[in-house]
């Protein structure tokens, strides 16, 4: 079993930065992408950027130019850089792994639990 743990959520005045990061457990297997997404009330989670482990980084439109993916050095780690926060950037985000989880390359989907975002403006 996978266990994802996010943290670096806040509240973050607009125009500021906040850096949210992830660690998954299991680090001897092969997380082939690692992505954040988030979610308001009401609203469906949608994907805010992700990141494979070949180094293919894809983010929303939503986000482009101001938000940075990264994975660490281990690949069982990602990070989400957020610069310029806008009031609309406030959610929950909730880090998510696409993980290979034995030789057949079987693949499964893990959620952390998510860390809050709020951006006042």
């Amino acid at each position: 079993q996978v266990q994802l743990v996010e943290s670096g959520g806040g509240l973050v005045q607009s125009g500021g930065s906040l850096r949210l990061s992830c660690v998954g457990s299991g680090s001897r297997l092969n997380f082939d992408s690692m992505n954040w997404y988030r979610q308001t009330p009401g609203k469906e989670r949608e994907l805010v950027a992700g990141a494979t482990s070949s180094g293919r980084l894809n983010y929303a439109d939503s986000v482009k130019g101001r938000f940075t993916i990264s994975r660490g050095d281990s690949k069982n780690t990602v990070y989400l850089q957020m610069n310029s926060l806008k009031p609309e950037d406030t959610a929950t985000y909730f880090c998510h792994a696409h993980v290979v989880v034995n030789v057949e390359g079987a693949r499964r989907d893990y959620w952390g639990q998510g860390t809050q975002v709020t951006v006042s403006s």
